[in-house]
């Protein structure tokens, strides 16, 4: 089980021999372990990780800027938890290049949008009557039941989601940086942080 915290820098490209490959640059360490769950204590295992040591306001303040957890999701992630101590330093050294990992985070938010961006509606007819209609969602219930019902696919805010994207390639590891390079896009804006786990 390896994991670790970064923050989405930019996109960029790599020459591999004769090709560009397209890679997302995330900045992504060092973390450190804050505290371990464990299954007597807590019900469940995990591992809370903390990136971006900021400075303290007061005593009661927190140290690090993001702070999320890991969970296990196998008897082998339990293995690799039970190994690690509270104050262990996470570095993009566990990472190398081929390695399938998967990447989770915040999407893009759109703020409010219609049916035709939002759920891909087509959109009415340029013509036969139509004017000033043509990216209407249509008929949104029968005259049986005098409400919507529910999970109609309707206009209203879009992004903002947590979307995990799955059997991404690491394209390149800068150690010195502390940088990864993913082929491919990863989900969010620049900036955001994003959870980043590797077999």
């Amino acid at each position: 089980m390896k994991f670790i915290l970064g923050k989405k820098l930019k996109m960029n490209q790599l020459w591999k021999g004769d090709k560009v490959v397209p890679i997302t640059v995330i900045q992504s360490g060092p973390n450190s372990i804050i505290s371990l769950r464990t299954k007597e204590k807590d019900g469940y295992e995990a591992v809370q990780v903390g990136f971006v040591e900021k400075k303290k306001r007061s005593k009661n303040s927190p140290a690090f800027r993001h702070i999320k957890e890991f969970r296990a999701r196998t008897s082998k992630a339990s293995d690799a938890i039970s190994q690690l101590k509270t104050g262990d330093i996470l570095s993009v050294d566990q990472f190398e290049e081929g390695q399938k990992i998967e990447i989770s985070g915040l999407n893009k938010g759109r703020g409010f949008q219609g049916t035709v961006k939002r759920h891909g509606f087509g959109g009415g007819p340029k013509t036969h009557g139509q004017k000033n209609r043509h990216r209407a969602p249509g008929s949104i219930g029968a005259t049986a039941p005098q409400r919507v019902l529910p999970g109609r696919r309707m206009a209203g805010r879009m992004g903002s989601e947590r979307v995990t994207v799955k059997n991404l390639t690491v394209a390149g590891v800068d150690k010195e940086k502390n940088q990864i390079f993913i082929k491919g896009a990863v989900p969010g804006m620049n900036g955001t942080l994003v959870e980043i786990r590797g077999n």
